[in-house]
């Protein structure tokens, strides 16, 4: 079982100017929450999916009435697949003995599972809300996270979110870690997953985030010894903070860029009647 974190604050010194992709509404060496207060770290151990789900609603609305802080909830979840508000009828598994749980975030489809660290933030975000710097904030925390554990190559491949390890050795680009969110006035939801020692068998069932020409993998793949959730949520959790505070600015990581999975596509209730 892990060890509770507790609240975190972010220290008081930066990481250097960087340079962003895009020029954020705040600017980077600034906070993206409307609060100062420390953020609440709790750690949930195995969570099953639609609970879990339940839970952060509820939390998102305590946070938007003032009722809690910030919060960011690390977590891992029995196996699961969840199909995201872009999911089209192709990308569902072609196994039935895995739940498939149709959610409100952002995205296609993806898996969770033993080994697979979930991390949800429940933040209120400072006004004017900008989405894609939350994104990037999140990647910036991954890339910086995985970096420093020993994947040096870790970064972005323009018009795909999430963080990749460039094609290599024979194998494709791979993505190491996949990010999904939903706000609701003004506070974020779901968040991301980084994929430590889980197998990889599941994603073979689906098409992962509706991306068929790229692979996925995991740190224990990437750095040939077992890397554990343990070992990646308190760097992570570390660095997320940072990078809300604008304590660890975004930088350009890019090193390829590929079709947006999502761009174009119907409503995933769309897509099904169309079907």
């Amino acid at each position: 079982m892990w060890k509770p974190y507790g609240s975190f604050r972010c220290p008081q010194t930066l990481k250097g100017s960087m340079t962003a992709p895009r020029p954020p509404f705040t600017p980077s060496d600034k906070p993206i929450r409307k609060s100062s207060d420390p953020i609440s770290v709790e750690n949930l151990g195995v969570q099953p999916y639609k609970p879990m789900w339940e839970q952060q609603a509820e939390l998102a609305k305590e946070r938007y009435e003032e009722k809690i802080p910030d919060t960011i909830l690390l977590l891992e979840h029995p196996s699961v697949y969840t199909a995201g508000k872009r999911t089209q009828p192709e990308d569902y598994p072609t196994i039935s003995d895995v739940e498939t749980v149709d959610i409100d975030r952002g995205g296609r489809i993806t898996w969770h599972g033993p080994g697979q660290l979930v991390c949800y933030p429940i933040i209120k975000l400072d006004d004017p809300v900008d989405v894609v710097d939350y994104v990037r904030r999140l990647e910036e925390a991954i890339i910086q996270t995985v970096r420093h554990m020993g994947i040096h190559t870790a970064g972005r491949i323009d018009g795909r979110s999430g963080v990749w390890v460039p094609a290599s050795d024979g194998k494709p680009d791979r993505k190491l870690a996949a990010i999904g969110i939903r706000i609701t006035r003004g506070v974020t939801m779901h968040g991301i997953a980084v994929n430590c020692d889980n197998t990889l068998e599941y994603y073979d069932y689906i098409v992962p985030c509706g991306i068929s020409d790229a692979g996925v993998t995991t740190m224990s793949a990437e750095l040939g010894r077992d890397v554990t959730i343990d070992e990646v949520a308190r760097p992570l959790t570390h660095n997320l903070i940072e990078a809300f505070e604008g304590c660890l600015q975004v930088a350009d990581h890019t090193f390829g860029s590929a079709p947006d999975p999502t761009k174009g596509l119907p409503h995933r209730r769309q897509a099904r009647n169309q079907k």
